[in-house]
């Protein structure tokens, strides 16, 4: 059996969902999206769900920006169906030398288009605290504390040895299930069809795209293809005799009720911004040095360990998340996950907490999932056509993807269209790898990339 459709999309996860909504938009109505399993149900809920325009990189920045206005654009037309907030995300340190550091780190990231950096030195300076629900009419840029008692004033719950506290205010987070379910429904409604199917094989003909044939054996012609199959993005682009340059790594999160309530219930997402070591007692500690599979836990960790409030004003959940341990990986379904990790990030969020101390004898019980981030080397995302005519990527949206999916759809159904582009558009571009001056630019980078 033989059929039909304008444009073929493959994988339904959040970047392939954003890209059939705004491929709709543009004015394409025989969208086929498919995916062998329910749409959203990979990786695409699997992160902290939040968002900023924070970033090092202008390209980036750029990105984010337009697609922040996007999400605020269809939280309008909806009711904010999503439930959308600008709570922010909350960089602290208790180190003083390096306040210097931060505050040029955080003037680059102002003059890229972050927006306006306030610095505030005592307790009568105008900092206006965020509103825990909603995302109108609140603060652009950033806030840096620089008094503690400023910081305990207004984030009682954290560590009385911050002596930094940088607020970045054009953040927060959302869902990301209803986010999708938002472009899903929208993009329905105009025409779009959800398939529950494995492509097995792109067609081509004379250098460009023919249509797929479906693991049921059915073929569809098309003559454009989109791959957004999320982890399984370089498998999908070898069908179409191109390797992509990604890596996939596993990500976990875990749930626990805070029935302490360690984490203020109007918190932002809270951000540990300094490498540390674990607290153990004497005994445990002497155990983990003892064999090689566990002296890593006594040794230096990475920065970054987060959390954030979960849920309406009667829930006790928070989400712990701490990227201590990059565990790279071919996409396996169902991941595999590391029982200790709550553990942890519980211990690792205890220097910008200390009351979560009061866990360790008799930890909540965690909910513990993950899921697969794809990710290039510098962790700039692939938007744009490949290599063969009539053949596009979405994704490598590592760590970004749910605050990049109305960004990059976006992108994409400008690259399939034909109509202008943004000004950020090359440096996204599958193409970039291709120019030798890019190539030594990565090489030389930061391994960890953008994040």
């Amino acid at each position: 059996m033989t059929r039909t459709a304008d444009i073929v999309i493959c994988g339904a996860g959040i970047c392939g969902v954003s890209a059939a909504y705004f491929l709709s938009k543009a004015g394409f109505r025989d969208i086929l999206l498919l995916d062998e399993r329910p749409p959203l149900s990979l990786t695409s809920d699997r992160s902290t769900e939040c968002y900023r325009n924070w970033w090092p990189d202008a390209a980036m920045l750029a990105l984010m920006n337009r697609s922040i206005d996007l999400m605020e654009s269809i939280a309008e037309e909806t009711g904010n169906r999503f439930r959308m907030n600008r709570r922010g995300y909350l960089y602290l340190s208790a180190d003083p030398a390096g306040i210097p550091a931060l505050i040029a780190r955080a003037e680059r990231t102002s003059g890229l288009g972050g927006g306006p950096l306030r610095i505030h030195r005592s307790e009568s300076s105008a900092y206006q605290p965020a509103i825990p629900e909603g995302y109108r009419a609140q603060p652009t840029g950033a806030d840096l504390l620089l008094e503690s008692s400023l910081i305990q004033k207004h984030f009682p719950y954290v560590t009385d040895a911050a002596v930094a506290a940088l607020h970045v205010r054009r953040a927060g987070w959302l869902s990301a299930q209803q986010l999708g379910m938002t472009l899903l429904d929208a993009a329905r409604s105009r025409g779009v069809r959800v398939e529950a199917a494995r492509v097995a094989e792109v067609e081509t003909e004379n250098g460009r795209v023919r249509g797929v044939r479906l693991d049921s054996g059915e073929r569809v012609e098309s003559p454009i293809f989109v791959n957004a199959a999320g982890p399984f993005l370089n498998d999908v682009a070898k069908l179409v005799g191109v390797d992509l340059p990604v890596h996939t790594e596993l990500h976990l999160k875990a749930a626990i009720k805070d029935s302490a309530g360690v984490v203020g219930r109007d918190a932002p997402l809270l951000i540990w911004d300094e490498p540390q070591t674990l607290a153990w007692d004497e005994a445990d500690r002497r155990s983990l040095t003892e064999t090689p599979e566990t002296r890593w836990l006594t040794e230096p960790l990475p920065a970054g360990a987060h959390t954030r409030p979960e849920g309406g004003e009667d829930s006790q959940t928070i989400l712990m998340l701490w990227e201590y341990k990059t565990r790279l990986t071919p996409p396996i379904w169902p991941p595999a996950l590391d029982e200790q990790y709550s553990e942890i990030a519980m211990r690792g969020l205890t220097a910008m907490l200390p009351r979560m101390r009061g866990y360790f004898e008799r930890m909540p019980r965690p909910q513990l999932d993950g899921g697969y981030y794809t990710r290039t080397r510098e962790n700039r995302p692939l938007v744009g056509p490949l290599p063969i005519d009539g053949g596009f990527v979405v994704g490598a949206v590592s760590g970004y993807g749910i605050m990049a999916a109305c960004g990059v759809g976006d992108l994409l159904a400008a690259h399939v269209a034909g109509t202008e582009l943004t000004a950020h558009a090359a440096a996204f571009h599958p193409a970039r790898y291709d120019d030798a001056g890019y190539q030594k630019e990565i090489a030389s980078g930061d391994d960890s990339g953008q994040l």
